[in-house]
């Protein structure tokens, strides 16, 4: 079902007028019908509010329709609403800076079994949109398209051919359960020079969280993930996406979610047993 027919839906299913509809959203019930029509383009923070407005989980929201049935603009419209800052996100190809961040990732990850290609495509996705969504600033800023496995770089075949041309790379062709793998390893260090101490601990961490698993595995993550779901096959994944990501995704969401549960240790340690601090923190 195309997302304008799914909104039309569920208004009617929940018994709200197009008048209360357009109200929630700010703008004139004229620009909301246009919505419904599919004449007119959605953005993010408009189906956050359509969602939170049907009381329906944003996730389950966006993911009820087909993706290529419907568009996502990821700027407000000036005429439907007051001139507001709006966070630019320009993915910036920083090549220098995307090799030395290559080659740090693959010191560390790249001779595990289950790092193949594929598998450094998603590291690479999530290394980069987790940055912007912890600092609001690039880290490598690549530009990444949506296919049907996932995210892809770019850049990234080009770029380690004329890696592996200059000796800085290796390839390897491998069989990884029955599958055929390219593995890439490094051949020089990174330029840590190159590379923030800040950087440095988002990419290890990152990789303790997602480099023990494998391809197929990170791919059902990435799915899960509001910049991909909201791209059309074929394009370029916004990294404005990532303020609307939901729990499942969200870094910033288990940033506060971990501080919460050692708050929470911290405040009742001396005051529940271990069975009740234990069932306590499991409902944070």
């Amino acid at each position: 079902m195309a997302m304008n027919e799914y909104i039309r839906k569920m208004r009617e299913m929940k018994n709200i007028s197009q008048e209360i509809a357009a109200k929630e959203l700010g703008y004139t019930r004229q620009t909301y019908i246009q919505i419904e029509s599919g004449s007119r383009d959605i953005t993010l923070s408009e189906l956050k509010k359509l969602s939170a407005m049907f009381d329906i989980p944003f996730n389950k929201f966006v993911t009820e329709t087909e993706p290529d049935t419907f568009n996502i603009d990821f700027e407000e419209k000036e005429a439907d609403i007051e001139p507001k800052e709006i966070r630019i996100s320009v993915p910036q190809n920083r090549v220098g800076k995307f090799k030395e961040v290559l080659l740090y990732i693959l010191s560390k990850a790249g001779a595990k079994p289950n790092i193949g290609e594929t598998a450094i495509y998603k590291l690479l996705y999530f290394i980069d949109f987790d940055y912007y969504e912890k600092y609001e600033e690039q880290l490598i800023g690549a530009n990444y398209i949506k296919n049907h496995y996932g995210p892809t770089p770019v850049i990234f075949k080009k770029l380690t051919e004329e890696m592996i041309a200059d000796n800085e790379l290796e390839v390897i062709e491998k069989t990884y359960y029955e599958f055929n793998q390219k593995k890439y390893l490094p051949r020089r260090c990174a330029d840590l020079s190159k590379i923030s101490a800040r950087e440095i601990k988002h990419i290890d961490e990152e990789l303790e969280r997602l480099s023990d698993k494998n391809a197929t595995e990170l791919s059902e993550l990435s799915h899960k993930d509001v910049p991909w779901i909201s791209a059309k096959e074929g394009e370029t994944i916004e990294y404005e996406g990532v303020f609307y990501r939901t729990g499942d995704t969200s870094v910033r969401y288990q940033i506060l979610k971990d501080r919460m549960s050692m708050a929470a240790e911290a405040l009742y340690n001396d005051y529940c047993s271990d069975k009740e601090l234990t069932a306590f923190t499991d409902l944070i």
